[in-house]
């Protein structure tokens, strides 16, 4: 997992060959304008725009997830998110069976730890990350930009 702000995400543009690509495309777009949706950018990058209430950690980890073969760059455009965290390797009970048409698996594990993330700033979930997303009050304006690996 990697968290940091938009104007450093240069510095990650090594780790996959999509990242540059990714972290171009938020930074061409109108945020605030962006319709809530879901976008296909290039081959192996895919756009979604939600903006709604958060939701309560109870609520959040009830869908705790990771995914095989996607990465996950969750940008916060508007909104205080928190995300729970958890290594893949410490988690012992999946919920349900991996769905491959939607690459998920979910699991029965509470996180190990919360953070949060304000405008402008992003985490990066890799296979090994499992997180719990969109905990909050208010209203929460995100893009999450699905990498393939």
């Amino acid at each position: 997992m990697i968290i940091d702000s938009l104007t450093a995400a240069g510095r990650y543009n090594s780790v996959h060959p999509l990242f540059k690509q990714a972290f171009d495309y938020i930074r061409s777009q109108n945020l605030e304008e962006l319709e809530v949706g879901r976008y296909e950018i290039a081959e192996g990058l895919k756009a979604i725009v939600s903006d709604k209430n958060g939701v309560t950690a109870e609520e959040s980890g009830a869908k705790f997830e990771c995914h095989n073969n996607n990465i996950d760059i969750q940008f916060c455009i508007r909104g205080n998110e928190t995300i729970g965290w958890k290594p893949r390797s410490a988690c012992s009970s999946p919920k349900g069976e991996y769905n491959a048409e939607k690459d998920v698996l979910f699991y029965n594990d509470a996180p190990d730890m919360y953070f949060q993330l304000t405008g402008g700033q992003f985490a990066i979930f890799f296979p090994e990350d499992v997180h719990a997303p969109m905990i909050g009050e208010g209203m929460i304006k995100k893009l999450v930009i699905k990498v393939k690996i």
